[in-house]
């Protein structure tokens, strides 16, 4: 478990001035990596840090490095993080300590670090890592309770909810990075009071608010990770949308789950904060009185110390006509990820006990993260109860799933008395108008 370190210290300053400001995502307590490329010019991808308002590029600043922390910049300045996200804690730690070092105000190392700096306003971003599996989790009991009683009304927790995280194997090739914009699915629905299926496109659009957790160093095909060592293995966390067709779910989930409703597009945040610069805020993993202790291999003293995180999570709705009126994203949930019902690491556990390995740069998602009011809600479903009471934007606009030309904007930061601020970036996503054939029909 990543624990307090002199990079943690809320009195560090970097040369770098943009660092310094209080709302800075990305102080030098932060230092969280992307992949990268100057916009316009054609050249290859590859890994930095952010500080400030500005990227450390790895691959040049290795030779000012020494030995762990140069091979891990070396890994890191690869066109992926994958072969840096194999190298285990101790060279990811050593890393940022070198790094938080070499920015820091009075640092010798300024005046040669400084020309291998990239402004992040002159950049685009790819997705960090090659992800060679996706899954999906579903770890708020508030959101899995609402859905539920949408879905099941009868039913809406299952009984196996409070005793085993329960997930669902997603399609990588569709995440992509914050920028995202896609088309509105094509797909089977069986509308209310119809007598067979029918095909179109989906007409009610959601987003999923989530957090995505990469592997690190993997595990052998047949040896479990246990519960006190699964945070070794976790690179760090990125802010996610799982884009998700509410017509489309509805009619295929049972009995196996979601298909179609959610392979077609994920976005992600371009960067990833590790754990270790979340040490500071750390909280214990709780659950409600009288539900019950998860099961042995889930459970541990070091996980209800310090098993869960407080992460703060906004998610707005930027209409086209708040777009060009310039005016911001309309709020529609604050949440925090403190309220998940799993943590990352009984994830992780829970992944692997029948002997699955998990392999670097697999991308494991919490799933939505509601919190117990409908304005912590994370997904439009919740917060207008199913479309029946529509959402006001603020300027007259209403929605009950989501239009045409709707951009979803995600923001997440840490803050605490005594700890420096730090923040994950956005996560942008834009949904277009469904493809149609060239006649213009939508059917086949």
């Amino acid at each position: 478990m990543s624990l307090l370190n002199e990079t943690h210290d809320p009195q560090l300053k970097s040369w770098v001035a943009s660092a310094n400001a209080g709302d800075s995502n990305f102080p030098i307590q932060n230092l969280p990596f992307a992949v990268f490329r100057r916009r316009g010019i054609q050249e290859a991808f590859r890994g930095g840090v952010a500080i400030g308002d500005w990227i450390v590029d790895l691959g040049a600043a290795a030779s000012l490095l020494e030995g762990a922390a140069a091979e891990a910049a070396r890994a890191g300045g690869a066109s992926t993080l994958n072969a840096l996200m194999a190298l285990g804690p101790a060279a990811w730690s050593a890393l940022r300590l070198a790094l938080s070092r070499a920015l820091r105000e009075g640092s010798a190392r300024q005046a040669v670090l400084a020309p291998l700096l990239v402004a992040q306003a002159e950049v685009e971003y790819a997705v960090p890592a090659q992800i060679g599996d996706y899954t999906d989790f579903y770890t708020s009991i508030y959101h899995a309770t609402n859905i539920g009683r949408l879905f099941r009304p009868d039913n809406p927790l299952m009984p196996n909810y409070k005793w085993v995280p329960i997930g669902y194997h997603g399609r990588a090739s569709s995440i992509a990075v914050s920028g995202q914009a896609f088309s509105r699915p094509l797909g089977q629905t069986f509308p209310a009071g119809a007598e067979h299926p029918s095909f179109g496109p989906a007409q009610r659009m959601d987003y999923e608010l989530e957090l995505g957790v990469y592997i690190g160093t993997g595990n052998e095909l047949g040896s479990p990770v246990s519960i006190d060592d699964a945070e070794s293995h976790v690179f760090g966390l990125c802010l996610l949308n799982d884009w998700s067709a509410r017509d489309i779910q509805a009619w295929e989930y049972l009995p196996l789950g979601p298909f179609l409703a959610k392979n077609f597009a994920s976005t992600i945040s371009p960067w990833i904060v590790t754990l270790e610069a979340l040490a500071p805020f750390r909280v214990p993993f709780t659950r409600p009185e009288g539900d019950p202790r998860p099961l042995p291999y889930l459970d541990s003293a070091r996980q209800r110390e310090h098993g869960a995180l407080d992460i703060q999570l906004e998610l707005g709705i930027e209409s086209a006509q708040l777009r060009a009126d310039g005016k911001p994203a309309a709020r529609v949930a604050l949440t925090s990820y403190r309220h998940a019902y799993w943590t990352l690491t009984q994830m992780v556990t829970h992944h692997t006990v029948n002997g699955c390995n998990l392999q670097p740069g697999d991308l494991l998602a919490t799933g939505t993260l509601s919190g117990p009011t409908l304005d912590q809600a994370g997904a439009l479903i919740e917060t207008t109860s199913g479309g029946k009471n529509p959402f006001a934007l603020g300027n007259g606009e209403t929605r009950t799933f989501l239009e045409d030309g709707d951009t979803v904007v995600i923001r997440g930061w840490c803050e605490k008395a005594g700890a420096t601020r730090i923040g994950f970036g956005e996560c942008r996503g834009t949904l277009l108008p469904a493809r149609v054939s060239s006649s213009g029909s939508d059917r086949v």
